[in-house]
């Protein structure tokens, strides 16, 4: 008996939603090359443009030059390394807490950070939206997990109501596919309410959030009580890779001796911490980018409001077209590659059936002629599309 993998992959193509990897020919940029084809990007969540900074490359290849370019252990042997020490203080002074821990990736952080608080006997409650990563992290953990309605106090707390042993509420602070943000005063009030703890995985509030960059708690002036578990990543607003969890000496401690994904993983090559130590001056510094960003937002809002098309309440540099099926959203993200223009249709399962959308991200490094240039192309893509186009 074998596995029968070629139905699978056979089903998926059938259904609209097979994937295949681009190949970037070029560093990221709003200017790309992908296979082969030179192209004006709205798909990156380089936010901040800081990817392909050149002081970000600079401190990069210093800190390659100093420190190699391996880790060469974990944390606990002797993988960590002053400038990933160094990184860990400077995050933890940015986010306003006591102490930060770096993490190998946003997923490894989400994971990390939920197994090692909750297990069985306790009780996970998490937004219906959230990433993949904090879903798999709930399931893995063995606690007790449910899935409140998305962005409703009302539906958590009746969920609260159930919970047994220590309770986490986890949210998304941007949820990545619909580009809106969590509603955290009122989730914080209601989980506080039931003594529950709040954790917020920031990944795209990161940057592009709050006066200094500090994402969705800068943003609604909250603090370490209301969330007392942080997660931010630095592969999007901050340029680099990689991500980190901010919190109390205590959680920072627990999570040191009890985050398997952190006590058992090689550290990530100092130079790349050395690289983040410059991006995050830039990013909390030059607050122009996030101004820059806000009028490319309404600028592209206004735009495409005028094409009659559904955009989703989204107030963050995270766009996303709603179309419907999976084959009219890739009808048109090919109808704009045509025309120069790369954008990612997303779809099932990634976002519910019947809400396949194309996911335009705006960067900083975007014009306001870039963004005229894409409305354009979106208003022939339109005239090219057949009327009808189902899965």
């Amino acid at each position: 008996m074998s596995f029968d993998l070629s139905s699978r992959l056979a089903e998926r193509r059938a259904a609209h939603l097979y994937r295949q990897r681009p190949l970037l020919e070029s560093p990221q940029g709003v200017r790309v090359t992908v296979d082969g084809q030179a192209l004006l990007a709205f798909c990156s969540n380089d936010y901040l443009g800081l990817a392909n900074h050149p002081e970000v490359i600079d401190a990069f290849t210093r800190g390659a030059r100093q420190w190699g370019v391996g880790g060469g252990a974990s944390h606990l042997v002797v993988g960590h390394s002053e400038p990933h020490h160094q990184l860990e203080e400077a995050l933890a002074h940015f986010t306003g807490r006591p102490r930060a821990l770096l993490m190998s990736s946003g997923y490894m952080a989400n994971i990390g950070a939920v197994t090692a608080l909750v297990g069985k006997g306790d009780t996970i409650l998490q937004d219906r939206l959230n990433h993949a990563s904090l879903l798999d992290a709930g399931l893995l953990s063995g606690a007790r997990f449910s899935r409140y309605l998305h962005n409703d106090p009302v539906s958590l707390a009746s969920r609260l109501e159930k919970a047994v042993g220590n309770t986490l509420v986890v949210t998304d602070g941007v949820f990545s596919m619909d580009g809106d943000l969590a509603d955290l005063p009122s989730l914080c009030a209601t989980a506080r309410a039931k003594d529950a703890w709040v954790m917020v995985d920031d990944a795209h509030g990161f940057g592009c959030l709050g006066r200094n960059g500090g994402g969705i708690v800068e943003h609604f002036g909250l603090g370490m009580g209301d969330v007392p578990v942080l997660i931010g990543t630095l592969g999007k607003g901050f340029g680099t890779a990689g991500a980190f969890i901010a919190g109390s000496e205590e959680l920072i401690e627990t999570l040191i001796q009890f985050a398997r994904p952190y006590i058992y993983t090689t550290s990530q090559p100092p130079a790349v911490a050395c690289a983040t130590l410059a991006s995050l001056q830039l990013l909390r510094d030059e607050h122009w980018r996030r101004d820059h960003l806000q009028q490319l937002i309404t600028q592209f809002r206004a735009g495409v409001a005028e094409l009659g098309l559904e955009l989703m309440d989204s107030p963050s540099p995270i766009q996303p077209i709603l179309v419907g099926s999976s084959a009219r959203a890739l009808a048109l993200s090919a109808a704009l590659r045509e025309q120069g223009i790369l954008v990612t249709a997303i779809r099932p399962p990634t976002v519910p059936q019947g809400t396949a959308r194309l996911r335009v991200t705006l960067c900083a490094a975007h014009s306001e002629d870039d963004v005229g240039q894409l409305i354009a192309a979106l208003k022939h893509a339109l005239t090219k599309l057949p009327e009808q186009t189902h899965d």
